[in-house]
């Protein structure tokens, strides 16, 4: 059974460790041993974000994503580690470009059960590309909630200050267009 305060409680303690984020991956990959357990003990019924623990060392979300949903190019400016328990994450990554701009990189899928690490600097756009629910526990080495980082878009590709309120909106009208209460993860 997965106990989302123990997960919390484990990756606090890693911030002592000398290589946090890869301490922090070790205990999300045993985690995602029993991806089974995490979609049980969550449960998500809808699309959102739900913050689990936030503090400016450590933020832990729940983010589902509603079907099809695509979240626009951005940044955390910090380590981020992201382990999915059910769908998929499709992750396309960028780099800046010589003219401010975004050239696009690498892809990558993450499938149920999967763990991956980005750096401080990685941009990248996530989309959920099933007709079902994808969730994920998602650990950010700061304060995500209140940490200055970028977003480009939605619409045209032009690097702006990330809004909170915006991505919300995204989610909102996401679960709408998928015929879900238009609330957060319950």
């Amino acid at each position: 059974m997965f106990d989302v305060d123990a997960f919390v409680v484990d990756l606090i303690g890693c911030l002592d460790d000398p290589e946090p984020r890869r301490a922090a991956k070790a205990v999300m990959d045993e985690v995602m041993a029993t991806p089974d357990a995490v979609a049980d003990a969550l449960a998500p019924t809808v699309g959102g974000l739900q913050l689990l623990h936030h503090t400016p060392e450590l933020t832990v979300i729940n983010i589902v994503w509603p079907p099809h949903m695509r979240l626009m190019p951005h940044d955390h400016r910090m380590w981020a580690l992201i382990g999915i328990y059910a769908g998929i994450e499709d992750n396309q990554f960028y780099r800046r470009d010589a003219a401010d701009g975004l050239d696009e990189r690498t892809q990558r899928r993450l499938e149920v059960g999967d763990v991956t690490l980005l750096g401080s600097e990685t941009i990248h756009a996530v989309t959920n590309p099933v007709s079902r629910l994808t969730g994920g526990l998602h650990v950010y080495g700061g304060d995500f909630v209140n940490h200055p980082r970028s977003q480009w878009g939605p619409g045209d590709t032009i690097e702006r200050p990330y809004d909170m309120a915006d991505v919300n909106r995204q989610f909102r009208e996401a679960n709408v267009a998928a015929g879900l209460a238009a609330g957060g993860p319950s």
